[in-house]
């Protein structure tokens, strides 16, 4: 083979890799500044809709953040809600980093507490991994997978 064509060979083969990581790069950073702005703003910087209007004193919540398509969907816990990819969850949702069951959502009188359940990718809250039974308040960021929650009144 003659260097001519080695060197095509390399270009042909390394040039789209060298791409395709760039964009892959990219897509991180972005990920990262749009959980960092979520992080950033202050609990009640926008408005939110609401498929409800809560009384002043109702239970806390969870409102989906990301996926943008169900962004301000409220889901509300009654007694718990084991989040997953399986169908047997309470709240399936097809997300490729979340385990089949990946955390429980608990309601105690009123308050809320997560669990992880062992899922691979572990469960966060205000990006701090979840170990054990976390109590969560009004605010708090939680991430299972690729979704992002906030925790709502």
């Amino acid at each position: 083979m003659t260097l001519l064509a080695a060197t095509s060979t390399y270009a042909a083969i390394v040039r789209p890799l060298q791409v395709l990581v760039m964009v892959v790069a990219v897509l991180f950073f972005a990920r990262i500044l749009r959980v960092a702005a979520v992080q950033a703003r202050p609990v009640d910087a926008t408005p939110r809709v609401r498929r409800q209007r809560p009384s002043a004193r109702s239970a806390l919540a969870l409102e989906f953040i990301e996926p943008l398509d169900r962004s301000g969907e409220r889901v509300d816990v009654d007694l718990a809600v084991t989040i997953g990819r399986s169908p047997d969850c309470d709240l399936h949702l097809s997300d490729t980093y979340l385990s089949s069951r990946h955390a429980r959502v608990a309601n105690d009188s009123g308050d809320l507490c997560i669990e992880d359940l062992g899922s691979t990718n572990g469960t966060y809250v205000n990006q701090e991994l979840v170990e054990g039974r976390v109590h969560l308040v009004r605010g708090d960021i939680v991430q299972v997978g690729g979704i992002l929650f906030e925790v709502v009144r």
